[in-house]
């Protein structure tokens, strides 16, 4: 058994890991919705791999990191309010990612992999992607961390202080877009999200540092991942619900124990 399910495992620790940090800032700032723009997103890099015959996981990165650029750029025009802007561009991104899926007509895409995840199916190569996305993504959060931190806080004081509150915002969402790439294919788009703001709002109940934060809704998510795929294994669940409904399960969990 422990054989079987050990890829799957580490691949769900390592996607668990990152997404407590990044998801203590999505908390933080109040992005939730951000996440689901680029899981939306990811279908269309999915459907763009397979249409330009490029590799998938290269696709998916692109495609994120390109809107979240792109969603950079349009708010620093004001054109509309934020969560406007991320409404149009998440359902623009499904919409082009299902056009571009009609035009396989020689290419069977399973869509319910990719939205609800495969993380049974993980091997060998898989893994090396994933740890490879962790250990840069980590590196670039604990190098940017501090920056990160103060501008979340107050954008204007960080903005004294003289750190470029635009930048780090173009930096936090180009991490949040590498991580969705990188956990989409095994968690799925639209269980993705979930895994960065449940380990981190439950956190958020249990410390009293930001640092305590992350650290915490990493161990959240790692604990979500084990119980997820223990589920899976004995009671024959989708392994990527059964992690997130683990995830629910502790944070409700934390609110009985905080009043008590």
């Amino acid at each position: 058994m422990i054989d079987y399910l050990l890829p799957s495992i580490l691949a769900g620790i390592g996607i668990a890991l990152i997404a407590g940090p990044l998801g203590s800032f999505v908390v933080w700032r109040k992005m939730s919705y951000f996440g689901d723009t680029l899981a939306h997103a990811s279908l269309l890099g999915i459907a763009l791999g397979f249409l330009l015959d490029i590799n998938l996981y290269l696709a998916l990165l692109v495609c994120c990191l390109g809107l979240a650029s792109l969603l950079v750029v349009m708010q620093r025009q004001k054109i509309v309010a934020t969560d406007t802007l991320l409404g149009i561009l998440a359902h623009s991104a499904l919409s082009l990612g299902l056009i571009a899926v009609s035009f396989l007509d020689d290419v069977r895409i399973d869509l319910m992999s990719y939205l609800f995840g495969d993380l049974l199916a993980v091997t060998p190569s898989d893994l090396v992607f994933i740890w490879s996305g962790v250990i840069v993504v980590g590196a670039l959060v604990y190098y940017f961390w501090q920056p990160l931190l103060s501008s979340s806080i107050n954008e204007e004081l960080a903005s004294v202080e003289g750190i470029n509150v635009d930048l780090m915002r173009l930096v936090l969402m180009l991490l949040m877009g590498a991580v969705i790439a990188v956990g989409m294919k095994f968690v799925g788009a639209l269980i993705m999200t979930s895994l960065l703001i449940i380990p981190a709002a439950t956190a958020r109940r249990l410390s009293r540092t930001p640092e305590q934060m992350a650290f915490i809704a990493s161990i959240i998510g790692c604990i979500s991942v084990l119980c997820g795929i223990t589920l899976s294994w004995h009671f024959d669940t989708p392994a990527g619900p059964s992690v997130v409904i683990s995830a629910s399960m502790l944070f409700l969990l934390s609110h009985i124990v905080k009043r008590r």
